[in-house]
Formats: C-alpha cells, sequence, structure tokens
C-alpha cells in the first residue's frame, strides 16, 4: 500500500462488518485492504460502464412499445 494514505469513518451494517472481520482474519489481510480493494473494483467496472456507453451512444434508440411491437410481428413473444 502506498504511504500517501487517507483516513475515513466507514459505518456498515454489523452483518457486513462481521463478514468483513471474519474474511480479514481467514486471510491474514485487514479490513482496510479488503475495503480498498473491493472499492477499486468497483471504479474499474464503472470505467468498463462508460467505456462501453461511449462505444454505443451512437447507436439508434428504440422505445420499449417499439420493442415489444417489433417482438410481436416476428413471433417472438
Amino acid at each position: 500500500m502506498s504511504n500517501e494514505l487517507k483516513r475515513s469513518t466507514v459505518y456498515f451494517k454489523p452483518e457486513i462488518h462481521k463478514a468483513l472481520r471474519l474474511k480479514a482474519a481467514s486471510t491474514n489481510r485487514s479490513i482496510s485492504d479488503l475495503v480498498n480493494e473491493a472499492m477499486q473494483q468497483a471504479l474499474r467496472e464503472d470505467l468498463e460502464d462508460l467505456a462501453a456507453y461511449e462505444e454505443r451512444i451512437a447507436e439508434p434508440t428504440i422505445s420499449y412499445e417499439a420493442l415489444l411491437k417489433n417482438l410481436k410481428t416476428h413471433d417472438k413473444i
């Protein structure tokens, strides 16, 4: 981990805190390490979602009603 750490207070639901404590103990890691890893993963997923959105931004849109009519026309529903 970096030497430039920031401190923050996070409040967990009791069952989540218990699960984190147990996982930290069983993996010989700190709760901070587990939370940092989970947040990095979540932020990476957000970047992937944004990239996918940018790739598809020029695609035409279709309303839900039009989709249903199209499916009915092609005997898909």
